[in-house]
């Protein structure tokens, strides 16, 4: 019970999230950096006021990072199955060409 914890534990400190993930992330980030963009100039140019539009930006900014940058586990659906660690060596196979065998 207390290693499953840990298990747990470590995995949330390690922080992997898998490909699918990596993926998911940098599109998010895109699309919430453009959106936060789009956001701030609109509003900025509205009200003609660059201060706000800075802020915006900055906020927008920092909650795509709160977003994106822990491994949620959302970003670990499909994680690689690695093979095993070492084994025998597998012995070369043979290989025919023109009825002569290589080795």
């Amino acid at each position: 019970m207390a290693e499953q914890l840990l298990d747990k534990v470590r995995d949330v400190a390690e922080g992997q999230i898998d490909f699918e993930g990596q993926k998911l992330a940098e599109l998010l980030a895109n699309v919430a950096l453009t959106l936060v963009g789009i956001i701030a100039f609109a509003v900025g140019y509205l009200l003609q006021d660059i201060k706000l539009a800075v802020y915006i930006a900055l906020g927008g900014t920092a909650l795509t990072f709160l977003i994106v940058t822990p491994p949620w586990s959302f970003f670990n659906r499909n994680p690689v199955k690695w093979l095993p660690v070492g084994g025998p060596p597998q012995p070369p196979a043979n290989i025919v060409v023109n009825e002569k065998s290589l080795r």
